[in-house]
């Protein structure tokens, strides 16, 4: 039956499914799970995640429907050919410096039936390095040369250069669509709509249906491969509000949340019912401070202020940081050292994060003629200009505006005036997109590779708004993409130089908490994907 036939009939399907709200699937279904999540999946198919579309909430669903060739460990280790897990390809090895062969399962199956074949993973990789398809997919695997079929179970990666991520890059980026499927049609063709509707991968779970603005539905796939999911069915259930969302786990009209957002008091409040657990899971999430070091206005003139490292070097020491991530973070939480997330693996063993020191801070500010002239609280330069900045905060994020109320305080210690500008989030992306900002409260969500620091904290890198540029800590994070190991030793230089040069203070590395009913006994949350280890769990009662 050609593949247009079978939506067709899986649409027919649905729409008799459709008459059963989500609560009602989870009431008839015991082993069953709702979700409740702040954004819907609108594009959950590789390589058509691009732009607006590149959302954690289609990455996610798609996860259940998709499979890699290999899978991120447990240590999350990027470097190297060691630390993945078999998913498509059941094993690998190296012809070469510059060649990874690939073995594929010969039990993997699409949900029609279909054998993954080495045809599928070509064709993905053609598609996801087509810059006029997915622009970002293109840059990220720009080092992989060519992909080849040898036959229906081998495929070959050639890279155009040595360096440790070869089988991270050949992997993580890209998980593989089915060629039988979509071979031979066009980017803009409509039948890409009709599998966006219904995709069909090879996944532990299959589409049911989605219903817009309120949940999406999945269901197990029985005959997956590595296993039979325990959990029969999954309910993705939005609520945009997270005050909605937590009420609905209290209600019990939802088994689990992705992440409890501050203030603490939400945590406090999860954790009082006595059918919820929180289970803190490694974020992608890192605060900090990013100081401009050229003129808002005029990017090709220095920052008056904060081109001079020994000011930022004050303003980081005059910041009580632990004491910031305890009064908004509490436990969930820690400080880091450089730009690192709590899922790095460059951050074990890296050197703690300097303490508070206001008094080197105030040394350091008269070094460099900031002195209160006229006993305001205010230093002011020798011509009388006083020590102001601006401090650019999304009024998005509640956490960042009550640090941001302590940073203010903190930094009037040492006779420094901050003044706190909150905006809407839009305005706050094109005022630091153009960097018009003296001091941007950043939020960033890394990746998971050491290797995505080049994008903010090198001098070519395309998010390095700041105006950050050392030939030497790009010369070290040269060095350590290039490594053919995971050399933590390597990783911590550059990130000693990036604090030597004080470009940013790097405020909290954040922990997720999630909550999950107590019904679920053995539950297993992956940093990188939060649920896609969902399939493991075993059903309830068990």
């Amino acid at each position: 039956m050609p593949w247009t036939a079978h939506l067709v009939l899986a649409a027919a399907v649905a729409g008799v499914v459709a008459a059963r709200p989500p609560c009602a699937v989870a009431q008839q279904e015991p082993s069953s799970i709702v979700i409740v999540t702040g954004q819907q999946a609108t594009l959950p198919v590789p390589t058509l995640m691009e732009g607006p579309q590149a959302t954690l909430a289609n990455n996610e669903i798609s996860d259940h429907l998709f499979l890699r060739l290999a899978a991120i460990g447990p240590e999350l280790v990027t470097s190297g050919d060691r630390g993945f897990q078999p998913q498509l390809a059941r094993s690998w090895s190296r012809r070469d410096s510059l060649t990874l062969v690939f073995e594929l399962d010969p039990r993997a199956r699409w949900h029609d039936g279909a054998p993954v074949t080495a045809r599928d993973v070509t064709f993905t990789l053609k598609r996801a390095q087509d810059r006029s398809i997915a622009p970002r997919l293109a840059s990220v695997t720009a080092r992989i040369a060519r992909v080849e079929a040898e036959g229906d179970r081998r495929v070959v990666f050639r890279f155009r250069e040595v360096y440790s991520e070869q089988l991270y890059d050949a992997t993580f980026h890209v998980p593989i669509l089915p060629a039988h499927l979509l071979d031979g049609l066009g980017p803009s063709s409509s039948a890409w709509s009709a599998f966006a509707g219904r995709p069909v991968g090879s996944g532990p779970y299959r589409w049911v249906r989605r219903e817009e603005g309120q949940f999406i539905e999945l269901a197990a796939n029985h005959d997956f491969f590595l296993g039979r999911p325990g959990i029969e069915r999954v309910i993705v259930r939005v609520a945009v509000s997270s005050d909605a969302r937590i009420n609905l786990l209290l209600a019990g009209e939802a088994d689990a949340m992705d992440n409890i957002p501050p203030p603490t008091t939400n945590l406090a409040r999860v954790e009082a019912a006595p059918s919820l657990r929180l289970v803190p899971v490694p974020s992608n999430i890192l605060g900090y401070l990013l100081f401009n070091q050229r003129e808002p206005g005029h990017r090709d003139r220095p920052h008056p202020i904060l081109a001079d490292r020994d000011v930022r070097r004050a303003l980081i020491m005059a910041l009580d940081r632990d004491l910031l991530i305890r009064a908004v973070l509490g436990p969930y939480g820690h400080v880091p050292f450089g730009p690192v997330s709590s899922q790095l693996w460059i951050r074990h063993g890296a050197p703690r994060h300097s303490r508070q020191d206001q008094s080197t801070a105030r040394r350091l500010l008269a070094g460099r003629g900031w002195v209160d002239r006229n006993g305001d609280g205010i230093r002011e330069n020798r011509d009388g200009a006083p020590l102001s900045l601006r401090l650019l905060v999304s009024s998005s994020s509640v956490a960042r505006g009550q640090m941001a109320a302590i940073i203010q305080e903190q930094v009037r210690q040492v006779g420094v005036h901050v003044d706190v500008v909150r905006v809407e989030p839009a305005v706050w992306i094109e005022r630091r997109t153009s960097g018009d900002f003296d001091i941007d409260f950043s939020s960033a969500n890394l990746d998971p590779s050491p290797s995505g620091l080049a994008y903010s904290w090198s001098c070519g890198g395309p998010g390095n708004v700041g105006g950050y540029c050392d030939p030497g800590a790009d010369s070290l994070l040269q060095l350590a993409t290039a490594s053919p190991k995971a050399d933590r030793g390597l990783w911590h230089s550059f990130l000693r130089r990036v604090e030597e040069n004080s470009p940013a203070a790097f405020l909290y590395a954040q922990t997720f908490v999630f909550a999950v009913n107590r019904r679920f006994r053995e539950v297993s949350i992956r940093p990188v994907s939060s649920w896609s280890a969902l399939w493991r769990w075993p059903p309830p009662g068990s």
